[in-house]
């Protein structure tokens, strides 16, 4: 009969959907269902236990196509994609799920109260092994590129309290530069005069504070000489101020980087106002969540302009820049996963399109990406 490998496909898809994080996080990956086929095909192996050992693979593959091609019409129907590396590890993962459950109630115990108890254990040590292999597939690998970062964000040694207080409490960096240290090696610095990036480095200017002519001039040239930049200039910055009002270590109100944009001839606009929540953006297949984040209104012929123009692309001399009109892209609630630190459960792809950003033609990216669900944009 269909009614059981049709059954244990819908609950599979249900699982994925309601537990599995994509409706949460506005996702139709395929493999966020794999820490759920066990508990999925548990019943059907269970409902099929009498059934000849031919009549029992062939439940279990019905299922599996059954909830391959459900999950590939919603990919292709919310995502305009068709995600085939995730697929094809959810096969995989399907058919072990479906060995294992019909090995439990066939053969793993004659009591019944062991059996469950094993299908139990089972289903619990599937889960954390799903998460954990999918961790794994949708991390991003380790990069050689060195990057030199300056920055007026809070980010090293994040939090409220003097000296004393952090030396007390501990180092407490921000989460998005845990991040970036986890994949680039980063050295944030106060002046590029003082620090010029090396060669084949990368350059990450996240919202600095008001810079030295020597620092802009040093910019400018490594740009102008080939180099990489990705600069976060936020026309109205939402970052939390760490300090009171008034402090002078807090992060700028807004962009300081006008005499380097007004140099390459760009101008970044106001904010938005009234923006009340982080609004959704797609670049370059990677799904990015930005806050009250200004426009580029005067572009020179060597940029191109996406998003809506909060984001640019340009060539400056031989060097290449990227310009986002919002330092609030590193705000870690807009794009930290869900739960702990798992990268497939994450809000956006900020670190692994930064990460691009910076490696340029050397970038590798994780084995599997998320598969967003196409959003109309503003």
């Amino acid at each position: 009969m269909l009614r059981w490998p049709l059954g244990a496909a819908l609950l599979a898809l249900v699982l994925a959907w309601l537990l599995g994080g994509q409706m949460l996080l506005g996702r139709i990956d395929p493999a966020l269902v794999i820490p759920w086929l066990f508990a999925a095909l548990l019943p059907l192996a269970w409902f099929g236990r009498g059934d000849a050992p031919r009549d029992r693979i062939r439940a279990n593959l019905i299922a599996l196509a059954a909830l391959l091609v459900g999950q590939g019409l919603l990919s292709l129907a919310l995502a305009d994609s068709l995600p085939w590396a995730q697929v094809a590890v959810t096969a995989l993962s399907g058919l072990a799920a479906a060995a294992l459950a019909d090995w439990i109630v066939q053969r793993a115990a004659r009591s019944l109260v062991a059996k469950a108890l094993i299908a139990k254990l089972a289903a619990i040590l599937w889960f954390a092994a799903g998460h954990a292999a999918l961790a794994a597939l949708y991390e991003q690998p380790a990069s050689d590129t060195p990057v030199t970062m300056l920055s007026g964000l809070p980010l090293r040694w994040a939090g409220e309290g003097d000296l004393a207080a952090m030396l007390q409490r501990g180092a407490a960096d921000d989460p998005a530069l845990v991040r970036l240290e986890r994949t680039h090696r980063i050295a944030l610095v106060d002046s590029l005069a003082d620090h010029v990036p090396p060669a084949g480095a990368a350059l990450l200017l996240a919202h600095p504070r008001a810079l030295a002519p020597q620092d802009l001039v040093a910019i400018d040239a490594f740009v102008r000489g080939g180099g990489r930049a990705l600069i976060l200039a936020d026309a109205l910055s939402g970052w939390p101020a760490p300090h009171p009002t008034g402090d002078s270590r807090n992060p700028p109100v807004t962009s300081l980087l006008t005499p380097l944009l007004g140099h390459w001839g760009i101008t970044l606009g106001a904010a938005p106002a009234g923006e009340t929540a982080a609004q959704a953006i797609d670049v370059d297949g990677r799904r990015l969540r930005l806050f009250s984040a200004g426009r580029f209104e005067a572009l020179p012929s060597g940029c191109t302009a996406q998003a809506g123009a909060q984001i640019l692309r340009c060539r400056v001399g031989a060097g290449e820049a990227w310009l986002v009109g919002d330092a609030d892209l590193l705000f870690a609630p807009l794009w930290q996963p869900l739960v702990g630190d798992l990268p497939h459960l994450r809000r956006a792809d900020t670190i692994e399109w930064i990460g691009a950003r910076l490696d340029g033609p050397d970038y590798r990216a994780p084995l599997l990406q998320p598969v967003w669900i196409a959003h109309k944009p503003r």
